[in-house]
């Protein structure tokens, strides 16, 4: 285990850059989700930032000012592999040139990702497009994981308390 508690190689899948769908909720508990656009995974998992679109995830963007939750999903499409994390106190900032790099690193390995289970690049260039000035980052340190991969270990927690 690594020192978030995360096994070493899910924290490296979360690092590589494979699909990333992010959850949050209001204070009636009505849910929002949407596909992140990038991620970025700093100081062995302590620190995770994902990037959506401010103009296709209002209401998560909303959410997340509001009320601070986020769960996030990790998954590898070719092997279904995945890992939630969810935290309380999600940070929120507007992306930056400072990001791009992180946004181009996270689309190449999604381009390779998903052509591992048959589809061509530019289908994935055309599911992440994005403008930089759209864009938030949501910051947040993970409170708790669970081991989301499809069988007999799902929702399994594989470390921290009910977040």
């Amino acid at each position: 285990m690594t020192a978030t508690g995360l096994p070493p190689d899910l924290l490296a899948m979360m690092a590589r850059g494979v699909s990333v769908i992010a959850g949050s909720r209001d204070a009636a508990m009505r849910p929002s989700i949407m596909r992140a656009l990038g991620s970025k995974v700093e100081d062995g998992g302590h620190k995770v930032t994902i990037f959506v679109s401010r103009r296709q995830s209002r209401q998560l963007v909303q959410d997340v000012a509001a009320t601070g939750y986020v769960a996030v999903v990790f998954s590898e499409p070719s092997s279904h592999r995945t890992v939630q994390v969810k935290a309380r106190r999600a940070v929120l900032r507007t992306a930056d040139t400072a990001d791009e790099p992180v946004l181009a690193r996270y689309l190449v390995s999604m381009e390779h990702e998903i052509q591992q289970v048959g589809f061509a690049p530019h289908l994935t260039r055309a599911m992440l497009a994005h403008k930089l000035e759209d864009l938030v980052a949501i910051t947040f340190e993970p409170e708790v994981a669970y081991d989301q991969t499809p069988g007999p270990k799902a929702g399994t927690r594989l470390f921290g308390s009910s977040a």
